[in-house]
């Protein structure tokens, strides 16, 4: 024996973890999950060629009044948000393909109509129209996008949010393609918008008419009853629909606050366009991120209450700007501060709301609670649209109309219920969650 101690061998290089291979969606969709998605992209397209132009055509070349373009863009939203508990309930009785087919065939008539329409009671038939149209073909699209999405997660795909988060980009995309089809049309006329947002229509609803099944597998008609009192009852359940309704109602100042900032900075609708094309483009790329952040660090009322505080700072950053007057490219900063501050509150603001609702629902009711957050929060809207039109329009100081929007938003951390969750959720919280 020598006496030495003998050397441990040098310690093996560790291997880096091989990622596993992310398998492609789009390729392991079946055609019908396929003609869902692309739908919500044409949807959105026709719809925003026209909608952020609107209040525009209507003060300017139609001459109404603030409050009375209020009342309209109230309107529209109320007959589409307010209704969204009837187009689920027709899609549960008769199926997808039928409401889906009447929607199309009542947004390629309304969209006609608001392309002639020069009184006030044509163009409120006209918004009512589309909006309704809307209320229609969105709730059976939606709906059956997530039952098939759970089909594929079943097939072993991978899990079912993969396919609703390329179901929301898809929808995002249309919304940034739809301002920048509509700016390029307005270089002829309103009119000529309208026939566009018209003809894509026209476009889905023959895809349609030859693709979609007339029985799709699995559903059965189920139709929804009762439930209306107990909702009614439900207080936190309607808190929640106070702060939802508060966010839809500063969201709706991108086509009512905003136009009018951006024509009074630059004397021109045209950069409205890209602002538009920013907002969807920022949910496009930071949609996920963001609200997989959300989940690892707060719970659904501290994420609501953080997007509501966005959506009140982003009125405030242009209440701020508003008493120096500054015009021309400088001017559109303040409008494109608030643009990113109002999306950023509404990538927590959504996802936090509807997840929240499975845990104040009853048990069996979750698609009637669903329907009436939209609903109850689309007559909120219908109140303070004509409001707030009637603010932008009643010669205050520059930066009070502003300074009131932001307090809106604030009101309704007022409103939020104090626990995230209900002991002991149902059965329809366990699943959804």
């Amino acid at each position: 024996m020598t006496g030495r101690t003998p050397r441990p061998a040098p310690p093996r290089p560790r291997l880096r973890a091989r990622r596993p291979r992310r398998e492609r969606i789009w390729p392991t969709l079946p055609p019908l999950l396929r003609l869902l998605i692309l739908t919500q992209l044409a949807f959105n397209v026709g719809f925003f060629a026209v909608l952020p132009f609107l209040a525009e055509h209507l003060g300017g070349a139609l001459g109404m009044a603030g409050w009375l373009v209020g009342l309209v863009l109230g309107l529209r939203t109320f007959s589409q948000q307010g209704l969204f508990v009837v187009g689920g309930v027709l899609t549960d009785r008769h199926g997808v393909r039928p409401v889906v087919l009447t929607g199309c065939a009542l947004r390629i008539a309304g969209f006609g109509w608001l392309g002639y329409a020069e009184r006030t009671w044509s163009v409120l038939g006209a918004v009512l129209l589309i909006g309704f149209a809307a209320a229609l073909f969105s709730p059976a699209v939606e709906s059956e996008t997530a039952r098939q999405a759970v089909h594929w997660e079943r097939a072993g795909h991978g899990p079912r949010t993969r396919v609703l988060a390329l179901f929301t980009v898809a929808g995002q995309a249309g919304a940034f393609t739809g301002p920048l089809l509509g700016a390029l049309l307005l270089a002829a006329d309103f009119r000529t918008a309208c026939l566009a947002g018209a003809g894509v229509f026209v476009l889905v609803l023959a895809g349609h008419l030859r693709l979609l099944p007339r029985h799709i597998p699995g559903r059965t008609r189920a139709p929804v009853r009762g439930g209306a009192g107990a909702v009614l009852r439900n207080r936190r359940f309607l808190a929640l629909c106070g702060a939802y309704g508060a966010y839809l109602l500063s969201y709706n100042q991108l086509y009512l606050a905003l136009p009018a900032e951006v024509a009074r900075a630059t004397g021109s609708q045209a950069p409205l366009a890209w602002l538009f094309a920013l907002s969807s483009l920022l949910v496009v790329l930071a949609q996920l991120p963001v609200t997989r952040w959300a989940g690892e660090r707060l719970d659904l009322r501290r994420s609501l209450a953080a997007g509501l505080l966005l959506v009140a700072a982003g009125f405030a950053a242009v209440a701020a700007a508003r008493p120096a007057g500054w015009t021309g490219a400088g001017g559109l900063v303040p409008a494109a501060g608030f643009v990113v501050l109002l999306t950023l509150g509404q990538m927590l603001v959504v996802p936090a709301a509807r997840a929240w609702v499975p845990d104040l629902a009853e048990d069996g009711r979750l698609g009637l609670y669903t329907g009436a957050l939209s609903s109850l929060s689309g007559l909120l809207v219908l109140l303070g649209s004509s409001a707030t039109g009637a603010l932008l329009d009643g010669g205050l100081p520059p930066a009070v109309p502003w300074l009131a929007l932001a307090a809106v938003p604030l009101l309704a951390l007022c409103a939020l219920p104090r626990r995230p969750e209900r002991p002991g959720g149902g059965p329809d919280a366990a699943a959804a969650r």
